[in-house]
């Protein structure tokens, strides 16, 4: 992935990453969903990524709903 990119927020619950991912979005700040969970067995991580200029205040939003950072 490309380093403007950061990790905001880390999940093994795909519906939570999407919700965060539309909070952000509701927001207007761009952010992606990166799956890397195992297709069959389910471990592994769900990430959400925001511009790294967008970090402070997509972790702002996050603190202010109550959603948990990684």
């Amino acid at each position: 992935m490309d380093k403007n990119w950061a990790v905001i927020f880390s999940s093994g619950n795909l519906q939570k990453a999407e919700l965060v991912k539309s909070l952000l979005a509701h927001n207007e700040i761009q952010s992606v969903v990166a799956n890397h969970q195992d297709s069959l067995y389910k471990f592994g991580d769900i990430e959400v990524l925001v511009n790294r200029e967008d970090v402070v205040k997509a972790k702002f939003i996050l603190d202010k709903n109550n959603l948990g950072l990684i």
